[in-house]
């Protein structure tokens, strides 16, 4: 049965409880509490649960991977997304964050793709997306946009087709640079076609979150993070990073099936800059507080902040000191702000990266890093501690990564170390005190060690 026949199931029985509330009212408190819990006293709906089952953090698309005027004029946009938790009701958040100018988009659709490195969708699964009722959405600028609740079946851990068609081209693009997906461009409105013979590319433009309609108690964790995060090394439409191996191991547990898993990592992302994308902290309202249902937050960022410091030379020791100094102030003001959510905050620790390739960090940067990480180590600070230091280095050279774990750039881990660092996280962390259900607990001054 659908939510919506639920729904209306529930509204049958309280009409009929209401015509005999006179003589039963006191021996029937169950069954009216059962109906209000479907409907508010004045009639009306109760609230659908919304969790985010996928998203991605927006920022305004550099020119090296922008589309041009032409690629977006009367053009259609096939892109796939992979969910992390499945329901019979979604929806679907658009951005036009960084745009200057009002986005038009005359359609969107929802499919099901026949697998992730395709453009092709299964007959019959092709469905409209509607904004207050109409098929076109005009998305004013600097905004993000939600769609009507749409009936459609997904599975967990499975994956979606978005199509989107643009009349004319917007002036700037909101977008996700590191999708680690294929997208396909055509000219033409085209979205409900079967197959495209497109344009491709590993972007995505434009969407920033796939929600669904999930029970009470399902939540959804947050990861926060730069590269390593957004998945850098990993397999193009392989969905093999760090966070999607976490999803499927959440998914292997019955105590935490009801849990998503929401990457929120830009590549080159830092705590105190704006680089590719805002810094972590401007960004921390809309990728953390405004998730659906987000109830666990791991942050893993920094190693860019330390990177870029002596980059072009090294500093004196008092800029290192102040780096550290600002670094921490980050973490305990990104600590805060979830706590006045009643978010469990992790924090992961800084991954070795001497003789990287691009920074080529010296002692004083890597006494930075140990200085960060034993911070964040230290009881009392974050809620609990995933030590991907210690899963991630060498023995023998500590402040490497290990080698079977180094995609070759010694920054980045490889496919292998990704699915490391995903099963050294202990899946208690997400489980809350006996007796208290997920998502509705309050973490604030607790800590797993």
């Amino acid at each position: 049965m659908s939510l919506n026949s639920n729904v209306r199931a529930a509204f049958s029985t309280t009409r009929f409880f209401c015509i005999f509330r006179i003589g039963p009212m006191l021996v029937f408190p169950a069954l009216l509490w059962l109906t209000t819990a479907a409907y508010c006293g004045d009639g009306s709906a109760a609230e659908v649960h919304w969790v985010g089952s996928w998203a991605a953090s927006q920022q305004l698309v550099e020119p090296r991977n922008a589309l041009s005027a032409d690629d977006l004029r009367d053009a259609t946009l096939r892109q796939i997304v992979h969910l992390s938790l499945g329901g019979s009701e979604i929806r679907l958040r658009l951005s036009n964050r960084f745009g200057t100018a009002p986005l038009h988009l005359t359609a969107v659709h929802i499919a099901r793709p026949h697998s992730p490195d395709s453009d092709k969708i299964v007959p019959g699964t092709d469905k409209p997306v509607t904004f207050s009722g109409l098929r076109d959405v005009t998305i004013p600028p600097h905004a993000d946009y939600i769609s009507d609740p749409i009936s459609f079946t997904t599975n967990t851990l499975s994956d979606l087709a978005i199509t989107l068609h643009f009349d004319v081209s917007p002036e700037e693009q909101t977008g996700h640079p590191g999708s680690r997906t294929t997208s396909y461009l055509t000219h033409g409105d085209l979205v409900s076609t079967l197959e495209l013979r497109a344009k491709i590319f590993e972007h995505w433009y434009f969407i920033a979150g796939i929600d669904v309609a999930a029970p009470p108690h399902a939540s959804a964790v947050v990861i926060l993070g730069d590269s390593i995060t957004d998945g850098r090394g990993t397999t193009t439409n392989g969905n093999d990073r760090w966070t999607d191996v976490l999803a499927q191991r959440l998914q292997s547990e019955p105590i935490t099936r009801t849990l998503a898993v929401l990457n929120q990592g830009i590549g080159g992302n830092r705590l105190l800059t704006d680089g590719l994308g805002p810094n972590a902290l401007a960004r921390f309202d809309h990728d953390v507080i405004a998730q659906p249902g987000v109830r666990y937050l791991i942050i893993l960022e920094g190693i860019n902040d330390i990177g870029m410091l002596a980059r072009d030379g090294e500093v004196p020791r008092a800029e290192h000191d102040a780096l550290v100094h600002r670094i921490i102030g980050a973490y305990q003001q990104m600590i805060t702000r979830a706590h006045t959510h009643n978010i469990k905050v992790l924090g992961a620790t800084i991954m070795p990266f001497a003789r990287s390739d691009y920074y080529h960090p010296g002692p004083a940067s890597e006494a930075d890093r140990q200085a960060i990480n034993e911070w964040i180590r230290t009881h009392g600070h974050f809620d609990a501690v995933i030590d991907f230091d210690q899963i991630t280095r060498d023995p023998a050279h500590p402040e490497r990564l290990l080698p079977a774990f180094d995609s070759g750039d010694h920054l980045h881990p490889s496919p292998a170390g990704y699915a490391a660092m995903a099963q050294s996280i202990p899946l208690s962390l997400f489980v809350p005190p006996a007796g208290q259900a997920i998502g509705r607990v309050n973490w604030l001054g607790s800590r797993s060690d």
